[in-house]
């Protein structure tokens, strides 16, 4: 096959491209590919956003929504581990360690809950851990259930949740 550019050198490359899902494939040669690629460098794409302008911009309304604002965050909210800022954190878009998690815990719920619809992981488990984690899941679940059912004075499906709860406590010692 000979180069689609030069039309004299032998094709050694292959650049397929997906635009608007309309596929388009160049053959060119080496010396054709580099000024492509030069050119191509030139007027690379560049998105409109990054992901931690989202970020940060769903941790602004967050804060609008509490009547916080970036510059109304005293510098005394801190992580202690790190000194990592809120503000900081919303620039950057990651924590600076594991500490920060808990200490902008009060926040983090209602932007999990904006971001994914829910604070709580849902989805898959590593195998080895997943059984534990099932247990201890099936328990926080029965313990609001049990909880319910006494506040509902059904007393005789609370002993039910109970004895369930002692057999599942068991699973978990084993």
């Amino acid at each position: 096959m000979i180069c689609e550019e030069c039309q004299k050198r032998p094709a050694s490359v292959h650049i397929t491209q997906i635009i608007n899902n309309q596929k388009t494939e160049r053959h060119l040669c080496d010396q054709c590919a580099r000024e492509y690629q030069q050119m191509a460098a030139t007027f690379s794409f560049q998105p409109t956003f990054s992901f931690q302008q989202l970020l940060a911009s769903l941790l602004n309304q967050d804060q609008n929504f509490l009547g916080l604002s970036s510059a109304g965050v005293s510098v005394g909210q801190q992580c202690e581990q790190c000194h990592l800022s809120y503000p900081e954190f919303t620039q950057e878009g990651k924590f600076g360690c594991r500490e920060c998690y808990e200490h902008f815990s009060d926040r983090l719920e209602t932007l999990f809950r904006k971001i994914h619809g829910n604070a709580q992981h849902s989805g898959k488990v590593p195998q080895r851990t997943g059984k534990v984690l099932g247990i201890k899941r099936q328990l926080e679940r029965l313990y609001g259930e049990l909880q319910a059912a006494i506040r509902q004075e059904a007393f005789e499906k609370a002993a039910v949740i109970r004895d369930q709860i002692r057999e599942l406590e068991k699973k978990r010692a084993e």
